[in-house]
């Protein structure tokens, strides 16, 4: 192609060399280094005026250097009079941080977003964001790539029996992305989601209120019957001043009717521990739910006991005190209320922020000291079927493994594939996986380096190659042609 440059960054060299290799054409020349104190240091080795620049620069294991070095970059090509300025960031960092998840949290995604703009940018490429909202962090225009036409391939060419297969979500932020694969598949879907063990507290709901109950006990029908019949007795037995001589006795009129017959009314609130006995709940579809135990991360029997000292969380009873003495202990009516104990909890999201900011991460943070446990809830059939469990990307391997261990120890799966478009692999993540006897293989794209030496010692570890699609995108964009049909694959 005339009148292109393309640069490669150090965070992904591999992947530049696929996408230059298919577009006939080779990396422009760039020395990248650092100086003795850590700075970044970049030289553009070629003319680049009136050229239409691209950038190939993914995540790596030095994100910050990876960040650092594509915005100077960047700017670098802008003082050379470059004609356009495309990154091409197959993984966008930061990308979880797109929303704030406490009351002093930073949005770091629309930071970046933001520096990028500055540099000097004036398109991005980037695939599979984690959050598809992000693109409206940018004032320039953003191509966000889908790696669901090559995974769904891969599945059809790789997979026995894949059409008998259920595609899970793993958490709830992950629903839109599974559905959207399994309408792809024609194939069934379902989820798993964890949530924390409510308290032991005695105040579950605002029925169970010590006020409400006190002011509902009573039928107001009933009282008020009384009160109007008491003051019609009081009424009837007063005598006057000076009683008129009756001339003949007066005729014995019973009372009203509405005092011996009592209408029927509505049946006044009760207690859920009262309509239990009463009404059992039997929708069908319930049964079909799964659900399980999570300790510290690991999934664990029914009947495995927690240490209640851990369990307590901090809140030990003061000296010659127990927990029993808590309990028999008469407690105050307004400290049992539910807007008493609602406002007791500390909030789980920032102020105008969403819900669901804590459940959308990959991992959920564990307080030192204190005893996690969770409910993990697998809603689907998926007994004596291959599960894949799908995910925008791989970090930390402990929701992968009890979403794996739950499908399969207790929704009887066959196989499970654990599926993601970026294989970020934190820590000793692939080898905790690669452990896991739950889990049979693990497919990621190579939007993210992984190292040689990790792919040579995983057997259950695939990478499909999506250097074609960015290649692909980086020609239509050259060329003023639409990316539409990119995101649908034709087999």
């Amino acid at each position: 192609m005339r009148g292109v440059q393309i640069f490669s960054g150090n965070s992904h060299p591999s992947l530049a060399d696929m996408i230059c290799e298919r577009l006939g054409t080779v990396p422009a020349k760039a020395n990248l280094g650092k100086f003795a104190n850590g700075e970044t240091s970049v030289n553009i080795g070629t003319s680049v005026r009136n050229q239409d620049v691209y950038i190939i620069q993914s995540g790596s294991e030095k994100i910050n250097d990876s960040v650092m070095e594509l915005l100077i970059m960047i700017s670098a090509c802008k003082g050379g009079s470059a004609k356009s300025i495309t990154a091409v960031m197959p993984y966008f960092p930061y990308s979880r941080q797109s929303k704030k998840k406490s009351h002093r949290g930073a949005i770091t995604a629309r930071m970046l977003a933001n520096l990028l703009t500055i540099a000097g940018v004036d398109h991005v490429i980037t695939m599979d964001l984690h959050a598809s909202q992000m693109q409206g962090f940018f004032g320039k225009p953003v191509d966000n790539l889908f790696a669901e036409p090559f995974i769904a391939r891969w599945i059809r060419m790789n997979v026995p029996g894949w059409k008998d297969a259920v595609v899970v979500s793993k958490n709830a932020g992950g629903t839109k992305r599974v559905t959207s694969l399994a309408d792809t598949l024609k194939l069934n879907f379902g989820i798993v989601t964890t949530d924390r063990r409510r308290p032991k507290v005695p105040v579950a709901a605002m029925t169970d209120s010590t006020v409400f109950f006190d002011a509902v006990d009573e039928d107001p029908l009933v009282a008020k019957e009384a009160h109007t019949f008491e003051l019609h007795m009081h009424r009837s037995n007063r005598t006057p001043a000076t009683p008129p001589i009756p001339e003949e006795p007066e005729p014995i009129t019973p009372p009203p009717a509405q005092y011996l017959l009592r209408p029927e009314t509505p049946p006044a609130a009760r207690r859920p521990s009262e309509l239990d006995a009463e009404f059992e709940y039997t929708d069908v579809r319930v049964r079909d739910v799964i659900t399980g135990r999570l300790v510290q991360g690991q999934l664990v029997d029914d009947d495995y006991r927690v240490n209640e000292e851990s369990q307590s969380g901090g809140t030990t009873p003061g000296a010659g005190s127990s927990s029993h003495d808590n309990t028999d202990a008469i407690s105050d009516p307004m400290a049992n209320s539910i807007i008493s104990h609602v406002s007791s909890q500390p909030p789980d999201h920032a102020l105008g922020g969403s819900f669901d900011a804590v459940e959308s991460d990959d991992e959920a943070s564990v307080c030192g000291g204190h005893v996690d446990e969770r409910t993990i809830t697998l809603v689907g059939e998926v007994r004596d079927r291959s599960v894949f469990l799908v995910d925008d990307m791989i970090d930390k391997s402990g929701s992968w493994i009890a979403a794996a261990e739950t499908v399969v120890k207790r929704g009887g799966a066959s196989k499970v594939y654990c599926i993601a478009t970026h294989g970020l692999f934190g820590e000793n993540s692939l080898d905790q996986m690669e452990a896991c006897p739950s889990i049979d293989h693990i497919v990621v794209t190579n939007t993210f380096p992984i190292s040689p030496s990790m792919l040579r010692r995983s057997k259950k570890l695939i990478v499909i190659d999506i250097s074609s699609l960015l290649a692909e995108s980086i020609r239509r964009h050259h060329y003023g042609e639409s990316v539409s049909a990119l995101f649908h694959l034709n087999d």
